[in-house]
């Protein structure tokens, strides 16, 4: 028989060292300390046993069964950090509130801001429209209205940049800023070549829209063109379905062929005879321009930042300026539009025509910056009603059931093109959370109803028995 000592000699000579229990006692037994257990060094030390031993008993089976990691008192330490993490809770939730009160309060402002520009918006161009009417009475000469108004988005660039300056901490001199800008025409910046091939088009389509809106207004009323203005946003998805190959999408789809209808129905709403159809297809023109003009800015230009917005307005200005400005002496020589002398012109309307205009540009390229794109181009639609209430009350025009039935279609097909491409898939998921929803409370009641029904027969003496 091998004794102790024998034993242990064994084992150091395989290079193994046992060392004592640092506390091998049962809770109750007082076992005895060794001056070799006293003087050896311990780097925890072992929990105090409380009154029933609860701790000392864990940490025994613990180390015993080779718990990974553990090491003595990591019950008790393990309480510790649960009671701590417990202590923590309150502090992380008042966090996690006090940042969904910050989203949501960033939302509501965001919305606010977003009905603000939307009144802006419909307002600014409502007034432009019935401005432009106002002008005709003394001075009928659509295209030097619309080369006048383009002139003035030469302005855009020198208020973005004030508005930028006044902002923002970092100052740039307004050549650097311009240069920065250039960058939408390409990495080496806006070149005499890059001017006239990027600038050219965009300008020739932002004439014609322009133009032909202002000659739509000269045989429709004011209503009756915005509505159909309104049909370019059918046009854009079609040509960008065509052209740039975005996704189908079935509803709008049928929103382009409620516009097409409205269009339809606004042309025979008085007989298709001469002023009516002209004036449609002229309103129709400038849709068709203006959906063109969006399109090809997409393809070649992509997006753009708000101040390439305002260099890209303020280059077609200087462009309008220097080259366009042949149109309309052309016009005036030929007879064509015939101004009178310079100080008979009605500079009053036309500053407020180009100054509303160039208000309306800037609310509609700012709010997509500051607030949902969508309220923007709802903002464009809210100037249909506006400019049909002016009519009604200051011009008393009565509108027939086929024209108002025209206009009401055609701003329906307007509302549709705005639904996101998810719309259907979102849906979905809102009336299965709505099911499941219903399908919870409706357990719920027929679970409290079961134990109400159960109580009662318990009470009488009798056992429901629930069918199948």
């Amino acid at each position: 028989m091998l004794s102790t000592a024998g034993f242990s000699e064994g084992v150091e000579q395989l290079g193994v060292r046992l060392e004592p229990l640092r506390s091998s006692h049962l809770p109750g037994i007082a076992s005895p300390k060794s001056p070799k257990a006293e003087n050896h060094p311990t780097y925890r030390e072992a929990p105090k046993v409380t009154a029933n031993g609860v701790h000392d008993i864990e940490d025994r089976i613990l180390r015993m069964t080779g718990y990974y990691g553990y090491y003595p008192g990591y019950s008790s330490h393990r309480r510790d950090e649960g009671s701590d993490s417990h202590a923590e809770t309150p502090a992380s939730e008042a966090s996690r509130e006090r940042s969904s009160y910050q989203m949501c309060a960033n939302v509501v402002l965001k919305v606010l801001g977003g009905l603000l520009v939307v009144l802006c918006v419909s307002s600014s161009w409502v007034g432009t429209t019935q401005v432009v009417q106002r002008t005709f009475k003394s001075f009928s000469c659509p295209f030097f209205i619309s080369w006048f108004s383009t002139n003035w988005n030469i302005l855009f660039f020198p208020l973005y940049y004030s508005g930028h300056v006044a902002i923002t901490r970092e100052k740039q001199t307004p050549i650097q800023k311009f240069r920065e800008c250039s960058r939408l025409f390409g990495e080496e910046g806006m070149t005499l070549k890059l001017f006239l091939k990027r600038t050219a088009p965009f300008s020739i389509l932002w004439t014609l829209t322009n133009y032909l809106y202002l000659l739509a207004l000269r045989k429709l009323t004011a209503t009756d063109v915005s509505a159909l203005y309104c049909c370019h946003k059918a046009f854009v998805f079609l040509l960008s379905w065509i052209v740039l190959k975005d996704r189908f999408m079935g509803v709008r789809i049928v929103a382009a062929i409620m516009a097409i209808t409205g269009i339809v129905m606004m042309a025979y709403a008085d007989g298709f005879h001469g002023d009516s159809i002209i004036g449609v297809a002229l309103a129709v023109g400038s849709a068709s321009t203006s959906a063109l003009y969006k399109v090809l800015f997409k393809m070649f230009l992509g997006s753009a930042n708000l101040g390439e917005v305002a260099h890209f307005f303020s280059t077609m200005g200087f462009f309008n300026l220097i080259f366009i400005s042949c149109v309309p002496l052309i016009l005036y020589f030929t007879k064509v539009e015939h101004w009178g002398s310079l100080s008979s012109l009605p500079w009053g309307y036309l500053c407020g025509v180009a100054g509303l205009w160039l208000v309306f540009n800037i609310l509609v390229n700012v709010g997509v910056v500051l607030t949902y794109p969508i309220l923007i181009s709802i903002g464009t639609l809210l100037s249909v009603p506006g400019n049909a209430a002016i009519d009604v009350l200051k011009h008393e025009v009565i509108f027939s059931v086929v024209r108002l039935a025209a206009t009401c279609i055609i701003c329906v097909g307007f509302l549709l093109l705005l639904l996101p491409e998810e719309w259907d898939t979102v849906t979905l998921r809102f009336l299965a959370a709505l099911a499941d929803k219903k399908s919870e409370e409706h357990g719920e009641e027929l679970t409290e109803s079961s134990i109400h029904t159960r109580s009662r027969s318990r009470a009488n003496g009798a056992v429901s028995i629930p069918m199948a």
